[in-house]
């Protein structure tokens, strides 16, 4: 968000830089800075880096944290999974009058169910395996990540 607020700032200002000849009556030339092609060559980068063609979903399996009607209780469940397992990608969602805590992007359930075990020492209710649709992660080739 910063690089295109940087890059839409510099982009008002090149084009109030534009400087107009009126060398003849009813016509006008525009002398445009060349940083300007530049400029909108690079938010077409960002713009492609950031787009969702850049995230990969498919089948695997999560792990099923927490679902209470207790936001506060919620948003502790996904704390703690910050703070002890930072690999992991905690996601809250608000399906009303519930909050789910959710975790992890699995492709293969005998690596959630290892996850399953360690996180029943902090979730003593119970943590359970789920189908789900995760993120897979790209290299910067573009290809799926092992």
């Amino acid at each position: 968000m910063r690089k295109f607020l940087t890059a839409a700032a510099i982009f008002l200002t090149l084009q109030a830089s534009a400087q107009v000849d009126s060398t003849e009556p009813g016509s006008v030339m525009v002398h445009k800075d060349p940083r300007l092609a530049q400029l909108v060559t690079l938010q077409a980068q960002i713009n492609e880096v950031t787009s969702r063609d850049a995230r990969k979903t498919a089948k695997g399996f999560r792990l099923m944290i927490i679902s209470t009607n207790n936001r506060d209780e919620a948003i502790a469940a996904k704390t703690t999974i910050y703070t002890y397992f930072p690999e992991l990608q905690p996601y809250l969602w608000h399906q009303s009058p519930y909050y789910k805590v959710k975790a992890g992007n699995f492709r293969d359930r005998k690596e959630a169910e290892s996850y399953q075990k360690r996180l029943t020492v902090y979730f003593p209710k119970g943590v359970f395996v789920m189908n789900d649709v995760i993120e897979v992660k790209l290299d910067k080739y573009g290809q799926e990540e092992l």
